[in-house]
């Protein structure tokens, strides 16, 4: 079978793995609940990568961005903040390893290879979910409403990327969800818990890291176009084809680097973050040149997804660090 127009070679996504979120980049795999003991395998589960690009950058530019643009910052929100969010985390991962573990989606191209993931990682999830739900209710207390609605909003989004109902990633809205997620949902959370008010100029940055995310969410599906589609997971790069998929991630990760600039210019951002921009664009010619030549291979494919991991990872801590620092 074809992908919609383009030439495939029908070969099976069997790369090495690079997990982003709930995903794992390049193919089959071991377990991850290998090697033994109940650390290791929640662990295992909770993946630093996704901690940290998806986590904790968003959540740093709101606080960065209230402390620069509004004069605003509170500790102790901030800390008990972060806390939710690194709860939300937990919860996200487990969802992510319980739900694709029982539709199959890792062992397609290997049914020897038997993922087997015990209850207690759906009771994980539940778990964490209700403890970042605490969190944002005794933040709400002193921020008042919106922090429920943001929380509600991303809470929602994460819970439901591959868990029922929804499977918001089984429908192609997966990396609409996950855009919106860890980009104004959880930027203007941020920005809400320190001003208590909306940011137009806030929501405006925070574009930036929505934009990198989803064209992460995209870029990390194009190796598992294969299974993806045999399993039913109609996200964008099943629907539109992995030629098309590598399009439509540069496309968005460019606009990500070009609102640096934009806003920059247009003076709702300090000139210092433009840079931000254009530090990003090596990484992001690097991951081009190397997806347009290697779609079809995910082994050859995998540098290109990791340059577009460096693109986001440089360009949002270089915007973070020019607000914090109070550059001009």
């Amino acid at each position: 079978m074809r992908e919609p127009g383009v030439e495939t070679d029908g070969r099976a996504a069997a790369g090495p793995r690079l997990a982003i979120g709930g995903q794992v980049l390049g193919g089959v795999g071991g377990s991850p609940l290998a090697g033994g003991g109940l650390v290791m395998s929640v662990a295992s589960a909770v993946r630093y990568r996704f901690f940290l690009y998806a986590g904790l950058l968003p959540y740093f530019l709101g606080a960065a961005w209230a402390l620069r643009m509004e004069g605003a910052f509170r500790p102790e929100r901030f800390w008990l903040g972060l806390l939710g969010i690194g709860l939300a985390v937990v919860g996200v991962e487990s969802f992510n390893e319980y739900f694709d573990a029982r539709m199959g989606t890792d062992r397609v191209f290997d049914p020897s290879d038997d993922e087997r993931i015990p209850t207690w990682m759906l009771w994980l999830g539940v778990a964490s979910f209700a403890a970042a739900a605490c969190v944002g209710l005794s933040l709400a207390t002193s921020g008042g409403w919106p922090v429920l609605l943001y929380m509600g909003l991303g809470g929602a989004a994460a819970a439901f990327y591959v868990g029922p109902p929804f499977r918001w990633a089984y429908r192609g809205l997966g990396e609409t969800s996950i855009a919106l997620s860890y980009g104004p949902w959880m930027t203007l959370g941020s920005i809400h818990l320190h001003t208590g008010a909306f940011s137009w100029r806030g929501l405006a940055v925070s574009l930036v890291p929505g934009l990198l995310v989803a064209a992460l969410a995209v870029v990390n599906e194009i190796p598992d176009f294969h299974q993806d589609r045999l399993v039913g997971k109609r996200n964008l790069v099943v629907r539109l084809g992995r030629r098309n998929g590598v399009s439509l991630y540069l496309t968005l990760a460019a606009a990500g680097l070009v609102v640096c600039v934009a806003g920059a210019v247009a003076g709702w951002f300090p000139v210092s973050c433009g840079l931000a921009g254009f530090i990003g664009l090596p990484f992001w010619f690097s991951s081009a040149r190397t997806a347009l030549k290697t779609w079809d291979t995910p082994r050859e494919f995998v540098p290109a997804v990791r340059d577009i991991v460096l693109c986001y990872l440089v360009s949002v801590s270089a915007l973070i660090m020019t607000l914090a620092m109070r550059l001009p």
